[in-house]
């Protein structure tokens, strides 16, 4: 009987260890969707010089589609003014030519970051993943 009470008291426990485990690969897949989408993004910002509205707003729809979110959630903050590859009188800085960069950072809610919150007294919107991909590419415009 003894060791019955143990297991009933352990189990929970144990079982939250095998959830964490799955939500951490649904997580990390997620992850890699929304990392796939951005790269996609990045390289047509690259051609066209910035992030326009039509990049934007596939991006987003993209985001959404895949992840299941609603577009308004996905914050998207980018260069949307033209940089060029080569810019002004093209200044040479002892590394290379200063090149145009775009800038670009994606913002996604992505879920839980704990399973089983409420049994270890965590409140439910401090268990939220808001992930960010934040980061420059250089343009290949040319002027």
């Amino acid at each position: 009987m003894k060791q019955f009470l143990v297991l009933l008291a352990v189990l929970p426990l144990l079982l939250i260890f095998l959830m964490q485990f799955a939500l951490d690969q649904i997580n990390h897949a997620r992850i890699g969707l929304l990392s796939d989408c951005v790269y996609v993004a990045r390289e047509q910002a690259r051609q066209k010089g910035c992030f326009t509205q039509q990049i934007r707003s596939e991006l987003r729809d993209n985001i959404s589609k895949i992840l299941d979110l609603d577009p308004e959630s996905v914050l998207i903050e980018a260069t949307d003014s033209p940089q060029y590859r080569i810019k002004g009188n093209a200044v040479f800085d002892g590394t290379g030519f200063e090149r145009g960069l775009i800038y670009y950072k994606i913002s996604v809610p992505m879920g839980q970051i704990m399973a089983g919150p409420r049994l270890f007294g965590i409140r439910e919107e401090d268990n939220r993943l808001m992930f960010t991909v934040e980061s420059r590419t250089a343009s290949e415009l040319l002027p």
